[in-house]
């Protein structure tokens, strides 16, 4: 998990014998597994092809959505992670963020204070994600 909140435990078993009844819980699985593979290869090409702060970007978007709040914690090590870069480039890309007066970056905490400005600095690759996850799990 990347954040707090709650989680759900299954069993194995049980879960596969749920999924074969092809009921509710087969379908949002499906789902699921169909916007994390948009995800995944839309991410993908996002980092072969878009800048650090452009991916940055992305990733605070898609972090705030999921969260639902603009105040995010994240270490230098973390960001640089999830972008697949060195700290100092994350660092880097969340200082241009920072002067461009769209978020607050301080000591493991980011504080969105643009959201729209954020959007219109991302790649489109977030809003193709967005709008394929929208589809099947409306905000």
């Amino acid at each position: 998990m990347q954040g707090p909140g709650t989680a759900w435990r299954m069993k194995a078993d049980v879960l596969r014998k749920e999924f074969d009844r092809c009921g509710p819980l087969h379908e949002l699985l499906l789902r699921y597994v169909y916007t994390l593979i948009v995800q995944l290869a839309q991410s993908s090409a996002c980092n072969r092809f878009h800048t650090t702060r452009q991916r940055l970007c992305r990733w605070l978007l898609a972090s705030q959505d999921l969260f639902g709040s603009s105040e995010l914690r994240s270490t230098q090590e973390f960001l640089s992670q999830m972008l697949g870069v060195t700290r100092g480039s994350a660092n880097q890309a969340a200082g241009s963020l920072q002067r461009a007066g769209l978020i607050r970056y301080r000591r493991g905490h980011i504080t969105i204070l643009n959201r729209s400005g954020l959007e219109t600095a991302a790649c489109e690759c977030y809003r193709i994600i967005r709008t394929e996850t929208d589809r099947f799990f409306p905000r």
